[in-house]
């Protein structure tokens, strides 16, 4: 039988050394926890993967050397280890990345005055968001499934300080993930402003950077992330 759900219980102990706090989220791969070293008291985020989506642990394993080759992106979260653990007699995989405090961007948004930023703040968001991806292209590398319940967002003076989980896509990297890449903040920007119900309101400015969703308009602006930080950085508005 296929597991399509782990539901720890809180408290539980997995491993031998790591006490479930709470379920953090789930998704296609397999479900996050947030748990406790029983030893030291650190919170740290433990990923279990679906044996069914993980098979000859293929996936944990890229996903892991792709965070490890990426440790130096203050963008993503830091992987730590692998552990294996036993559920209903199938071996799982287990990741143990550090635990960031913060609230989800979809969460964020939701408890705003009319569930969206101001055009200030939105600016502030999506530079921080390029400027965090522009290290991992850097890399040669991307992340591919950038949607708001996919950033950890906490409010830092003028700014925010963000993290992004979950990266997606594990095959080999490609010019056009990149630029898909590149969409998805711009969406990201859009959304956080309110989305197709305010647009037509924004200034011209946010709408030379959004260029109407339009994929093909928006990657003759901004060709790579680099492009789209410069532009962030000098534009009149």
């Amino acid at each position: 039988m296929k597991i399509e759900s782990f539901d720890l219980e809180p408290g539980r102990v997995i491993a031998g050394k790591y006490r479930v706090i709470s379920k953090l989220g789930s998704g296609w791969e397999g479900e996050v926890y947030r748990v406790v070293e029983t030893r030291t008291g650190i919170e740290r985020a433990a990923k279990l993967f679906y044996p069914h989506r993980n098979i000859g642990n293929r996936t944990s394993r890229l996903y892991a050397k792709k965070l490890h080759k990426l440790r130096h992106c203050a963008l993503l979260i830091q992987y730590h280890t692998e552990e294996v653990i036993r559920f209903r007699k199938e071996r799982i995989t287990v990741l143990i990345s550090e635990y960031v405090e913060g609230d989800l961007l979809s969460d964020f948004l939701s408890r705003l005055p009319g569930k969206r930023l101001s055009y200030f703040e939105a600016l502030h968001l999506l530079y921080a968001l390029a400027r965090g991806m522009e290290e991992v292209h850097r890399a040669n590398e991307y992340h591919g499934d950038i949607h708001s319940d996919n950033v950890i967002i906490n409010r830092r003076g003028v700014g925010f300080d963000l993290k992004l989980m979950d990266l997606f896509h594990l095959d080999a990297p490609k010019t056009e993930n990149k630029r898909s890449d590149i969409c998805d903040v711009i969406r990201l920007f859009y959304e956080s402003l309110g989305g197709s119900k305010h647009y037509a309101r924004q200034p011209r400015a946010v709408k030379q950077i959004c260029c109407g969703l339009k994929t093909s308009l928006i990657l003759t602006k901004f060709r790579t992330m680099t492009q789209l930080c410069k532009h962030l950085e000098t534009m009149a508005w």
